[in-house]
């Protein structure tokens, strides 16, 4: 039997990164070494033998987090938002020079949800009409979602191969805000709802009918299944995977 994989949780704190916490302990094949969070040192990391890093902590510290990571050839699966484009490309040229390093970023960890966000991207081919809602807890503290962004880019991405024209929309006049953010094209909404968790519906929509795609997660421990499938996974993906359907048989 292989030797468990040493786990530190950064945001151990957190609502995640709690959770988190309490999936790894109870996972047989998985050694929690540290759970640090805000002002702890990350020089516990090397103390401690970590080779694997799983980030839950805050937008303005986990670049820092999963540099310092890779810099020390731990493998880093990683959950706060604030990767844009630049940042994921700095990231890859980092990973570039430390060959054989994985990281995950997934928008989102739940299985269902990135099952949903694939399956609407497969069916947006087929459909004039598309828009994204999402629904989430007040204290949220990015709007849209990363993973409203996710799936609007993979929607945007199946349309543009399909040759698809935007969905239509005659709207003249408006105010601002009220048709949504336009992410590549694709019109998402934000709803944050006292009571919420993490919710989210693609409306599609053709002559004569509608197919809505929606999930919902009522409990962070939703997540847990995707964390510690990025986790056994990172190692065997050097350099830089952007959402978790990377990791899954999609056929994509």
């Amino acid at each position: 039997m292989s030797a468990p994989l040493k786990i530190a949780v950064l945001g151990a704190s957190g609502r995640m990164g709690a959770e988190a916490v309490k999936a790894i302990e109870t996972a047989t094949d998985m050694e929690l070494v540290a759970a640090l969070g805000r002002g702890d040192s990350l020089d516990t990391l090397l103390e401690v033998g970590a080779t694997h890093v799983v980030d839950l902590s805050v937008p303005s510290s986990t670049e820092t987090n999963v540099r310092f990571a890779v810099e020390h050839r731990m493998h880093a699966v990683i959950g706060t938002t604030g990767w844009d484009e630049a940042k994921r490309e700095s990231l890859a040229t980092l990973l570039a020079k430390n060959p054989g390093t994985g990281v995950l970023i997934a928008p989102n960890f739940a299985l269902g949800s990135v099952l949903a966000s694939a399956f609407a991207a497969t069916a947006a081919r087929y459909f004039e009409s598309v828009e994204i809602i999402e629904l989430h807890h007040p204290n949220k503290v990015d709007a849209p979602s990363g993973t409203a962004v996710r799936t609007a880019e993979l929607i945007a991405a199946e349309r543009a191969s399909a040759g698809m024209d935007p969905s239509p929309d005659a709207t003249e006049t408006q105010i601002e805000g009220a048709r949504g953010a336009v992410i590549d094209g694709i019109h998402v909404h934000s709803v944050r709802l006292r009571g919420l968790v993490a919710h989210q519906e693609v409306l599609l929509g053709g002559t004569g009918e509608q197919l809505t795609l929606r999930h919902d997660s009522y409990d962070r421990a939703s997540f847990m299944p995707g964390v510690l499938l990025g986790l056994r996974t990172v190692a065997s993906r050097p350099g830089l995977t952007y959402g978790l359907d990377g990791y899954l048989e999609l056929g994509r």
